[in-house]
């Protein structure tokens, strides 16, 4: 087999046309097909062009919500550390995880819940604009869904990706039935890079459409 040998920069370029000419017929709206794509890429696993679910106009939101200042929140520091925080920057956002805060290990304990579901509690206290980036945590989707059901909270997009086995079905069904805006991967599959791929996808779409 013979190696392609390019530039740095050229690569991501040539794995979007390898990733779509492997889709074949495949066709998504103009506005989810860079989301689907990018989360593609960043997992080399097509069976995301089948799981991803979008809310309507979900991406249409969430990017005006980022263009009017909107705040992202992760439940793993991966996520955060994944996510193009100088783009959001241009737009007044910032990147929050509690989840390794002290305070927040303390209470979680001394309650009896994961640090998760503190983290989200902290996070509704912020009193901006949210984005919530899961992809670790179901727990932090159910906490989500209930301070959404209470009234507590109506986050701009939940981005509801966490992979594994216990609770990971379930709190993303959830997710897609508590009335929010939402972009979730259903079943098991997902993960903290694939919740930062799919917030860098979005701000991608604004930096072409504003041409930073």
């Amino acid at each position: 087999m013979d190696m392609e040998y390019m530039k740095p920069a050229e690569i991501e370029k040539r794995s979007f046309e390898i990733i779509t000419q492997e889709l074949g017929d495949r066709q998504f709206p103009e506005e989810i097909a860079p989301v689907v794509k990018r989360v593609i890429h960043t997992t080399a696993d097509f069976d995301y062009a089948d799981n991803l679910m979008f809310s309507p106009h979900a991406v249409r939101q969430a990017l005006q919500a980022i263009q009017d200042g909107a705040h992202i929140v992760t439940d793993t520091n991966m996520a955060k550390s994944g996510i193009n925080k100088k783009i959001l920057a241009k737009f007044g956002g910032e990147v929050h995880c509690f989840v390794a805060e002290p305070d927040v290990a303390a209470e979680a304990k001394q309650r009896g819940v994961t640090r998760s579901t503190v983290s989200m509690e902290r996070a509704a206290k912020l009193h901006v604009p949210l984005i919530f980036a899961i992809g670790n945590a179901p727990t932090a989707l159910i906490q989500l869904e209930k301070m959404i059901a209470s009234g507590q909270l109506h986050p701009e997009l939940i981005v509801g990706v966490p992979v594994g086995f216990v609770n990971v079905v379930e709190s993303k069904e959830r997710i897609m039935q508590a009335g929010v805006p939402y972009i979730v991967a259903r079943g098991r599959k997902g993960g903290s890079n694939v919740a930062a791929s799919i917030i860098n996808a979005l701000l991608y779409q604004l930096v072409q459409r504003e041409g930073f």
